[in-house]
């Protein structure tokens, strides 16, 4: 009886260990860049490696959450965080060699620095990419994108994309009202979105207050 006892103890502190952790960190997760000039499709990891909290990023402005990728047109998670954040507009974009003209030179394209006047909204649905963003002191974050996993960029941040070396992600884009996916490749520091961006994200002491899962 006793053992028994102990067992049952163990399963239930191995339960609450996983009630803790936070699932977001299955699908996506993010490190400083190292300054390798190599493929941009591989990790690029520093030496020895120096992962960032998905916090830090909400500091940032990145927002991310997990939602089941396998039903999303059912999914009341999404369905929330779509009202909530007036989310109205919905495509998919897949990106691989099979589905987009001039694979290689748009892969390129996609990864000139650049920011958007609006937020970037992506779900990865499935096979995965990498998100890289400045933080405050310029240094490059990459952040991997795995299939279930959701980020908002906000307006104004430098970011860029790439896929990795599976070269494959499918992404549902999501948008505020009619979709504009202009990218105005760095520098354009004098853009009303850029500014506010300092403002709210660079300049503040606590790194604006964003709750990451809201």
């Amino acid at each position: 009886k006793k053992k028994k006892k102990k067992k049952k103890r163990e399963q239930t502190s191995t339960t609450m260990g996983e009630v803790v952790k936070d699932g977001r960190e299955e699908v996506i997760q993010a490190w400083y860049m190292d300054d390798s000039e190599e493929d941009q499709r591989l990790p690029h990891h520093k030496d020895p490696k120096e992962f960032v909290s998905l916090d830090k990023l909400a500091e940032l402005g990145v927002l991310s959450w997990r939602i089941d990728a396998d039903n999303y047109e059912t999914d009341e998670d999404l369905k929330k965080i779509r009202e909530s954040r007036g989310y109205s507009y919905m495509d998919f974009c897949e990106v691989c060699p099979e589905k987009l003209a001039n694979y290689e030179e748009k892969v390129k394209s996609f990864f000139e620095e650049h920011l958007h006047t609006d937020e970037e909204i992506r779900y990865c649905v499935g096979g995965s990419g990498y998100f890289d963003v400045r933080d405050r002191n310029e240094a490059w974050i990459r952040v991997l994108v795995k299939k279930g996993g959701m980020i908002v960029l906000p307006a104004g941040i430098y970011h860029r994309f790439t896929v990795d070396s599976d070269n494959y992600i499918k992404a549902m884009r999501l948008f505020v009202g009619e979709p504009v996916w202009t990218p105005y490749n760095r520098p354009h520091d004098h853009l009303p979105a850029r500014k506010e961006y300092i403002d709210n994200f660079v300049k503040v002491n606590g790194g604006g207050a964003i709750d990451a899962s809201a």
